[in-house]
C-alpha cells in the first residue's frame, strides 16, 4: 500500500538559504490491511512524509509509492482519504454542508452521499451538531468532522497526521475504535502521533522516526514488550522475622521492596535471584500472590531509543 526507498527531503531555510535535512534516506513498506504507527519526536519528518506520500511536495531524491503508483499521481488519489496536521475548514458552513461539498470532488451519487454523510457524522459524534456552523465548534470538534471528511470517498488507505490531537480521553477512545472499525473493512491505515499509548493499543506495527532517521520499524511486542528488565514478586508477609529479614536484604540493596500492611511489593533485576527469593518466600509459609516479569513498555523503549540517538 505504502513504499518509500531511500526518501530523502532537504528544505533551504532561511536569508542564507541553510539547508536543513528533514527526511534522510527513509525506506518503508506498509502492508495492506494493517494499522501502521509512525511515531517520533515534533520535528522528526513525520508530517514531511505524510506530505510526500499525498503528492503535496516532491522528496530531494528518492522514490515513493502509493497504493502501487508514484506518490502523487491522481489516480492513486482519488482512492486515499486525508487529515492534514493543521487542516483549514469554511468555518460558515455547518458539519453536514462541509461534508457534502467534500464528497463533490468524487464520484458520489446523491443518495449515496446523504446515506455517507449522515453514518461519518454518527460515527465521529458529531449527528447532534450536524446542523452547527463550524466557527461554533470546539477544536476536538473540528478534529472529528476533519476525520469524517477524510472518509467520505470510501478510501482504501487513510492518512491521517495527529488524528489524536485537541481530543479529550473519551473522544480519543471513540476514534481509536472508528480506526480499527476501518482494519475490520479491509482498510489500511497509516498515522503520525507522538501519543505513545494510542499506538500500543491500536497499531499492528510501528515505526519509530527522529531528526529525519528511520530509527526502528517492528511489530510492538518485538520491539518492547519482548524485553524484559525487572521481575515482580508480591507476597502476603504476616512472620516479623521473614519482614524484618527482607527490609534488611532490601537495604542491602539486593531488591526494592514497598509495604502495604502485610503485603509486600519486590522488584528484582536478575531473573535467578528473582527465583530463589520467590522460593524462599514459599519456604518461609508465607503466601506468593504473584511472580512476573516486568517488560519494557513501548514508551520505554521510544525514550530509549530516541534518546540514544540524541545523545550520540
Amino acid at each position: 500500500m505504502i513504499k518509500t526507498e531511500a526518501l530523502r527531503k532537504t528544505f533551504l531555510a532561511g536569508f542564507r538559504r541553510q539547508k536543513i535535512e528533514a527526511l534522510k534516506g527513509v525506506s518503508l513498506e506498509i502492508e495492506k490491511g494493517e494499522i501502521f504507527g509512525f511515531l517520533g519526536p515534533n520535528g522528526a519528518g513525520k508530517t514531511t512524509t505524510i506530505k510526500i506520500l499525498v503528492g503535496l511536495i516532491r522528496p530531494t531524491s528518492g522514490n515513493a509509492f502509493v497504493l502501487g503508483k508514484p506518490a502523487g499521481e491522481v489516480t492513486s488519489r482519488a482512492r486515499i482519504g486525508f487529515l492534514p496536521e493543521q487542516p483549514y475548514f469554511y468555518e460558515y458552513l455547518t458539519g453536514e454542508e462541509f461534508l457534502n461539498f467534500c464528497s463533490r470532488f468524487f464520484s458520489i451519487t446523491e443518495s449515496e452521499r446523504k446515506s455517507r454523510i449522515s453514518n461519518l457524522l454518527g460515527q465521529v459524534g458529531l449527528d447532534r451538531a450536524r446542523n452547527l456552523a463550524l466557527r461554533k465548534y470546539s477544536k476536538g470538534m473540528l478534529q472529528r468532522i476533519g476525520i469524517a471528511q477524510a472518509l467520505i470517498n470510501d478510501p482504501e488507505l487513510v492518512i491521517l497526521d495527529e488524528p489524536m490531537s485537541g481530543l479529550d480521553p473519551l473522544g480519543r477512545k471513540e476514534i481509536r475504535d472508528l480506526i480499527a472499525g476501518l482494519k475490520e473493512k479491509g482498510k489500511t491505515v497509516f498515522f503520525n502521533t507522538h501519543i505513545i499509548s494510542d499506538v500500543e493499543i491500536i497499531c499492528d506495527r510501528v515505526g519509530i522516526i527522529d531528526h529525519g532517521n528511520l530509527i526502528k520499524v517492528g511489530v510492538i511486542e518485538e520491539l518492547a514488550r519482548a524485553t524484559i528488565h525487572q521481575w515482580e514478586i508480591q507476597a502476603e508477609v504476616r512472620e516479623e522475622e521473614l519482614r524484618k529479614e527482607l527490609d534488611e536484604r532490601a537495604g542491602r540493596g539486593e531488591f526494592s521492596i514497598s509495604w502495604q500492611k502485610d503485603r509486600a511489593l519486590m522488584l528484582i533485576s536478575d531473573e535467578a535471584k528473582a527465583e530463589a527469593l520467590a522460593n524462599h518466600i514459599l519456604e518461609k509459609k508465607a503466601r506468593l500472590i504473584e511472580y512476573s516479569a516486568r517488560r519494557q513498555s513501548l514508551e520505554d523503549y521510544f525514550i530509549k531509543m530516541v534518546g540514544d540517538k540524541n545523545q550520540r
